[in-house]
């Protein structure tokens, strides 16, 4: 079948082919081939053009985009939003609710097969994608917010930005039935904060200039490295120039150039720091530098200095902009210990847990927590770790009392945190972890919960010691086949919410701002620890069990493969989106960067718009490369994470399109 953009592809398409030829045909297959064939035949520039002349109809005022539709299933139309007033034009597709507001703004969308709806598609053929359904509220909100960055222009009414908002939240209600539509939010610019007009803004585009902030003294800054590179990867452009940093394990700053980024590990260029970077006498004179030199600061410290509010402190000191929590919220969430303290105070199940700190370990105590939760005092299994760091870093299991207390005592004695809580260990527990990208205004948080990951820990063929039985530093973060990530969890639906719920919750109540990652567990069947009849009125019941909530990530990982990345492609972001939509949300909140957020949207606008006019001047097909990885050896973990890296940096090529196999 064919219409105005090419092939339809469909399962009579399939047939054709000789690796669908006698087999069924499921709707990931003929995504997948639509993927493939975007452009087949140039039907992508055809759609490009569609929607050029469509522009004329608004005066040139609204904002038109083609939507190419890779579900597998037909789209249509299902409302139109307003985005713009002052048009006397209207929107190109009838709507089933009568109103008497301009619609200028409509959103075409092309289906798998690059095919438009008619410009006279009632807007009551109404269906909707099983995938769309499982969650628009995460959908509807995100796309409008986070397509670019927004210009703030001037008129006599308050701007405008187009933002779906939710209503309050409920205290325990679900998320997918309490967000509905309601009205466009203003941005508050805050007062004295001049608007630009278009013009000027034109006039004066310039880059985002981003100082990016690595290393820091915690034994993590291997992984901050890696999630610094991953950042430049993707947030460089000429709209966006980024400028790097590194803090050494003495709490020594210092500018480096990308090729030192791209070092293996900390270790390959910190001796070579005085001779190849420009080192600052003081974090002090590193602050005022980061003043005078870039207009917001994303740090990527994990750990201490990092998370714990220390790098925070000190740019707010400064009142230099920067991407994250501020230093006091920090503080409150990065504590273990003290977060999980706050949770039970705000009505949240939480893991049992005893407090160890330097120098004042009471042994008799111990053993008498270990009998107030049900374990044995010689055998009892429990988890020991640092309440101040990441990575899962000492995170280690112990059996018994005095094993827990040795344990304990070895990682204060290695330096990696002073206090120390000694956990419950959750049998036949599921681990997961939650992304929260945040979409609201400066004084008006709005999370928004990716869907969460199930992380499944995989038997091994070979005897594993005992601290091998968790999600730990070497299975987190190097090459393995012991564990499986799901995203969506394989848990019930209504578990799948009380996450999200929860983790939104969190965030609110931290005052987390711009991103962040909750980790937790799902027990099917509580332990005798956690099923005591006190615990029944808390957040986290469910029919299915029980939903823990007990780390939270004030900066997550930001490596090609992580939990950010994979969580977000499940939403349609690439890795390079949703770092330009934290670190654009981030400028939204600095009145002082209103000046320098739209300098850098005028001049992402003029490089989209000049990208556009090639693609409907040439509306050529580009070249195809593939980027094969895998294998059946026992390095395939490693070729997944190189080919993935090769493939994610070719992206940034526009003149071959690289599909990965």
């Amino acid at each position: 079948m064919e219409n105005l953009f090419g092939v339809v592809v469909d399962d009579n398409m399939l047939n054709n082919m000789t690796r669908y030829r006698g087999k069924p045909k499921m709707r990931e297959d003929r995504a997948r081939e639509a993927d493939i064939l975007v452009n087949e035949g140039g039907k992508s520039g055809d759609a490009y053009r569609y929607v050029h002349h469509l522009v004329p109809l608004f005066a040139n005022s609204g904002t038109l985009c083609p939507v190419y539709n890779a579900t597998g299933d037909t789209l249509y139309q299902v409302a139109n939003h307003d985005c713009i007033e002052g048009s006397d034009k209207p929107a190109p597709a009838a709507s089933a609710t009568k109103t008497t507001r301009p619609r200028p703004t409509t959103f075409t969308s092309l289906s798998h097969s690059g095919r438009l709806p008619p410009p006279h598609t009632p807007a009551s053929l109404i269906k909707s994608d099983h995938h769309l359904r499982s969650q628009p509220h995460c959908i509807d909100r995100m796309l409008p917010s986070l397509a670019q960055p927004l210009l703030h222009s001037p008129t006599t009414a308050t701007p405008r930005r187009a933002l779906a908002a939710s209503t309050a939240p409920g205290r325990f209600a679900s998320p997918a039935r309490r967000v509905a539509a309601s009205p466009l939010r203003a941005v508050v610019s805050g007062p004295g904060v001049k608007e630009m007009t278009p013009a000027a803004a034109e006039q004066e585009a310039r880059p985002l200039r981003v100082g990016l902030v690595c290393g820091g003294p915690s034994a993590e800054r291997g992984i901050s490295l890696n999630s610094a590179r991953s950042v430049l990867d993707h947030i460089q452009g000429e709209d966006l120039l980024v400028s790097c940093y590194y803090i050494d394990c003495g709490m020594n700053a210092y500018g480096i150039s990308p090729a030192q980024l791209y070092s293996n590990t900390p270790s390959d260029f910190d001796f070579k720091l005085e001779s190849l970077a420009q080192e600052f006498r003081s974090l002090s004179e590193f602050a005022e530098h980061l003043s005078a030199n870039v207009d917001i600061v994303f740090p990527v410290i994990h750990g201490k200095f990092g998370e714990d509010g220390g790098i925070q402190e000190l740019l707010e000191k400064k009142n230099i902009p920067f991407v994250g929590t501020p230093s006091n919220e920090c503080r409150r969430a990065f504590d273990k210990h003290n977060a999980s303290l706050e949770l039970e105070a705000q009505g949240f199940l939480t893991v049992p847990n005893f407090l160890v700190e330097k120098d004042k370990l009471d042994k008799s105590k111990l053993e008498e927590w270990f009998r107030s939760v049900n374990l044995n005092k010689e055998n009892g299994k429990v988890v020991v770790k640092p309440t101040r760091a990441g990575s899962s870093i000492g995170v280690v299991v112990a059996y018994g009392a005095n094993e827990a207390a040795e344990k304990a005592e070895g990682i204060i004695a290695e330096g990696i945190d002073d206090k120390i809580i000694i956990e419950v260990f959750l049998e036949g527990g599921c681990e997961f972890t939650a992304i929260v990208i945040d979409v609201g205004t400066t004084n008006n948080s709005q999370p928004i919960v990716l869907l969460p990951t199930e992380v499944e820990l995989l038997s091994s063929s070979n005897s594993e010691i005992q601290e091998d039985t968790i999600f730990n530093y070497r299975r987190k973060y190097l090459p393995t086949q012991q564990v499986a990530y799901h995203t969506p969890p394989r848990f019930p639906t209504e578990v799948i919410d009380c996450i999200r719920e929860g983790v939104s919750l969190l965030f609110r109540h931290f005052g987390l701002r711009d991103f962040a990652r909750i980790d937790g567990w799902f027990i099917p069947t509580p332990a005798t620890s956690l099923s005591s009849s006190e615990n029944g009125g808390k957040f986290g019941n469910t029919e299915y069990g029980i939903v823990l909530f007990t780390d939270i990530n004030l900066i997550s990982g930001m490596e090609q493969t992580s939990f950010l990345f994979q969580q977000a492609s499940k939403v349609g972001f690439s890795h390079s989106r949703i770092l330009r939509t934290i670190v654009q949300h981030a400028c939204s909140r600095f009145p002082s960067l209103v000046p320098s957020n739209n300098a850098w949207t005028a001049l992402f606008r003029k490089m989209q718009s000049a990208k556009q006019a090639e693609v409907i001047q040439n509306g050529t097909c580009k070249q195809k490369a593939f980027v094969i990885f895998g294998g059946d050896t026992s390095e395939r973990q490693v070729s997944l994470m190189s080919g993935t890296n090769v493939w994610l940096n070719l992206q940034g090529f526009d003149d071959v399109r690289y599909l990965p196999l």
